[in-house]
């Protein structure tokens, strides 16, 4: 899945979103409900489908570092002789106001299950993922648990692979009515050294929409490893 490692039709989203009835809440002080439940599945293909333009804002930078994303649904392709979903996630790195770096990959994924199968990007690269386990439609906060293995190669020949890494995925509360759904991606597992790591969080609703979103990345350097955060604005 083509994240921000420096570097699922709309109606089923609908549905999902419409079929799903939280119960099983908490009271906090006060007597405001506490959500503890979110369909975190409906979520996943909001964030990979939905049309959604975004800034990222790198937190206490002296550069003025950002990230614009804009997410595209393709419609109906193939990837790997499977009939799929397409949705192209562009972004643009920026210091000071100017282009460092321009990105366009299409992520290749199916909507019932919610799967997905692999990216292509604009430097050739061409992933080819397994999924290792289906994500619920609805989980409880404090839910984690294992998403893709997924193989990067230099091109579509897959001759020369370049890169391995795993997703996994989390639910933690936010905020009384929202919870924060991350997707992890570890560091390149065929490095012989450490390499960078990153978590991409989306603060959801009870609905599965994204309110907003942050991400962290965590790059190893001569004087151990130092992160950095970007959030929405």
């Amino acid at each position: 899945m083509k994240t921000l490692k420096m570097g699922l039709g709309l109606s089923l989203i609908t549905m999902l979103s419409a079929c799903v009835t939280i119960t099983n809440n908490e009271v906090a002080l006060g007597g405001e409900p506490i959500i503890t439940q979110y369909p975190v599945e409906t979520a996943l293909l909001n964030i990979y489908t939905q049309p959604r333009t975004e800034t990222l804002t790198e937190v206490n930078s002296t550069q003025n570092r950002t990230i614009d994303t804009k997410v595209t649904p393709k419609g109906i392709m193939e990837f790997e002789g499977k009939r799929v979903q397409g949705a192209e996630y562009a972004t643009v790195t920026k210091v000071g106001g100017n282009v460092v770096s321009r990105s366009t990959s299409i992520n290749y994924f199916t909507l019932n299950p919610a799967r997905f199968y692999g990216y292509t990007d604009s430097s050739g690269a061409y992933s080819v993922a397994t999924q290792t386990a289906d994500l619920p439609k609805v989980a409880r906060v404090g839910d984690k648990g294992t998403l893709i293995t997924e193989n990067v190669y230099s091109d579509s020949s897959k001759r020369n692979q370049i890169s391995r890494y795993q997703q996994s995925w989390s639910l933690t509360q936010a905020s009384p009515t929202t919870a924060w759904f991350c997707i992890s991606t570890s560091q390149n597992l065929l490095s012989p050294v450490s390499d960078s790591s990153t978590v991409e969080c989306y603060n959801i609703d009870a609905k599965g929409d994204i309110l907003s979103s942050k991400a962290t990345a965590s790059i190893p350097t001569a004087n151990g490893i130092e992160t950095v955060t970007y959030t929405s604005r």
